[in-house]
């Protein structure tokens, strides 16, 4: 069949693929960065929690593009420094997330991921890209839920403005 045949592992990434996964690797650090700061803002456990999880997902993503990227002769993006932790207490008020808004900042990042996630998926011709970036998407849509059922279980969710009476149909 040509060049595009066989094991997936063995075909040329193309330029999108190279710069969707690079771009993965890059922004899941700069997520381990921010929702390690975040935990040292954080007090409700649940959200700490959900922080640990994007955390840990975001260093597996980190290990697999990095991988990959090398595996191909791509070089990685920079490592960041992991954050030390400090005690919220430490932390002047005024300076200090509030747990809702570190809910409301990662509930966009969790949505995004999905969109960008999508788009990978869409634009792939490799097999092997395709299914790792779905299995983020599925991750993620998990993370999203518990994100959502918090922030309404905690009333943390802002909703857009709601349709309480509908127009009577004709």
């Amino acid at each position: 069949m040509g060049i595009l045949s066989g094991n997936s592992k063995d075909e040329p990434m193309h330029y999108g693929e190279i710069f969707s996964v690079w771009s993965c690797s890059m922004v899941a650090r700069g997520a381990v960065s921010c929702y390690q700061a975040f935990l040292n803002h954080a007090g409700d456990k649940e959200l700490k929690k959900i922080l640990n999880n994007l955390i840990d997902q975001a260093k597996l993503e980190i290990k697999e593009c990095d991988q990959l990227l090398t595996d191909n002769g791509i070089a990685a993006a920079p490592i960041m420094p992991d954050r030390p932790p400090v005690k919220i207490e430490d932390i002047p008020a005024g300076a200090r997330f509030t747990d809702p808004e570190i809910a409301a900042k990662i509930s966009v990042d969790i949505a995004a991921s999905l969109v960008a996630c999508s788009q990978v998926m869409g634009q792939s011709i490799r097999e092997d890209i395709g299914a790792l970036f779905a299995k983020y998407h599925l991750t993620m849509a998990g993370l999203g839920v518990q994100a959502l059922k918090m922030n309404k279980e905690k009333g943390w969710l802002i909703p857009p403005p709601l349709q309480v009476k509908r127009p009577e149909s004709e």
